[in-house]
Order: structure tokens, then C-alpha cells, then sequence
């Protein structure tokens, strides 16, 4: 299973950096995509447009769903903020860190565009695809 991250659904929906889109087409095309509810909040936050969100919603809502914090992900990413912050790495949002920890601890990969993931990656055990 796949999470796509809200910087590479950003590029998809507005065909942005190719291998990103490639990326993202090719898990849907797999059935590999899931969606955490933190990634649906701020992909939907974007959107302008009724027409648009209903359409980007429905296209969401359609892939597994996890709901990616509570309490143990919360301590967790508490945790891996700290290390991180250990190895000189700061992560710009903590949501990046919820999301990232998220992944990491389920044995989810990660596709993103964003270079937050990529400096956390080998420090939290984070898979990116």
C-alpha cells in the first residue's frame, strides 16, 4: 500500500513534475493508493472550486482510508521530531512528521514532492517510493 502525500496529489491533479505524476498514476493504475485522513484535509483545504472538490473528493473518498493520528502516532511523532532534531534536521510542519511517522510505522510507502520526507526518510525508517 501507497500513501500519496498532498505535495504529489498537488502535482498530479495539476500536471505538474512528470515522474511524480507517473508515480501517482502508476499506483492508482495498481489499486496501491490509500488515503490518510490528514492528506484529505489539507489536499481539500486547496480547493477552490465546489465543482473541483467534488470531484477530487470523490476520487479520494473512493481509495482505502486510515486514519492516521491518534495517541501512540502522536507520542511517536513527538519522538521522531526530537531525533530528528538530534541529526540537525528540521521539518518545516509537523503534519509532514505525523504524516511521515504514520507511514513508517504501518509499512507504507510514500510518494511525495516535498524534500521534508526525503531528509527524514533514513532517520524515522521511512519507505519513499
Amino acid at each position: 500500500m501507497v500513501i500519496v502525500e498532498t505535495s504529489a496529489w498537488v502535482e498530479y491533479f495539476r500536471g505538474g513534475v512528470p515522474d511524480v505524476v507517473e508515480k501517482v498514476d502508476r499506483c492508482l493504475e495498481q489499486d496501491l493508493v490509500g488515503i490518510g485522513d490528514l492528506v484529505y484535509c489539507e489536499v481539500m483545504q486547496g480547493i477552490r472550486s465546489s465543482r473541483e472538490r467534488g470531484e477530487v473528493s470523490s476520487l479520494l473518498l473512493s481509495l482505502p482510508r486510515f486514519d492516521m493520528v491518534g495517541f501512540s502516532i502522536a507520542e511517536k511523532s513527538a519522538s521522531n521530531y526530537r531525533l530528528l532534531r538530534s541529526k540537525g534536521v528540521t521539518v518545516r510542519k509537523t503534519i509532514d512528521v505525523l504524516i511521515g511517522t504514520f507511514c513508517a510505522e504501518h509499512g507504507l510507502q510514500l510518494v511525495h514532492h516535498d524534500s521534508d520526507f526525503d531528509l527524514m526518510a533514513k532517520h524515522i525508517g521511512l519507505d519513499i517510493l
